[in-house]
């Protein structure tokens, strides 16, 4: 599921291979390819559910696989709307299909407090991996 709508988006990265889409006072949240690579199959995803409001650098879910096992944090403080439900289920292994554009993880309500500039923008994000895997 594609997690387009007509709202303008400004995505932005962190330095841990995560992504948030804005969408206005919304956006959704996901792991990056490159923090997914040598996975062949997702086994199952696990959200940490202990709270709705889960501040930057908390846990937002553990992916584990046959190989791995992949902790996902929250990029900004937020209020859980929604996790991804297709994550829990059999659809689990869209996560490795361009999962920055079908593999959100949870939709959340950024705290007003939200503060961007540890973000990397997708230029930056791209220059540090380039400059990462050389």
């Amino acid at each position: 599921m594609e997690h387009s709508s007509g709202l303008k988006n400004e995505l932005f990265y962190t330095h841990d291979h995560e992504w948030i889409d804005f969408h206005d006072s919304v956006a959704y949240v996901g792991v990056c390819a490159f923090k997914l690579t040598g996975l062949r199959k997702i086994q199952r995803v696990v959200f940490e559910s202990s709270s709705d409001f889960i501040k930057a650098g908390g846990v937002l879910a553990t992916i584990f696989s046959m190989e791995y096992e992949i902790t996902v944090h929250m990029p900004v403080d937020a209020e859980i709307l929604t996790y991804n439900e297709e994550l829990s289920g059999d659809n689990r292994d869209i996560l490795l299909q361009q999962p920055e554009k079908n593999g959100w993880m949870a939709f959340i309500f950024p705290s007003s407090r939200a503060k961007r500039e540890h973000l990397l923008l997708p230029e930056q994000y791209l220059l540090k991996n380039k400059r990462f895997s050389n």
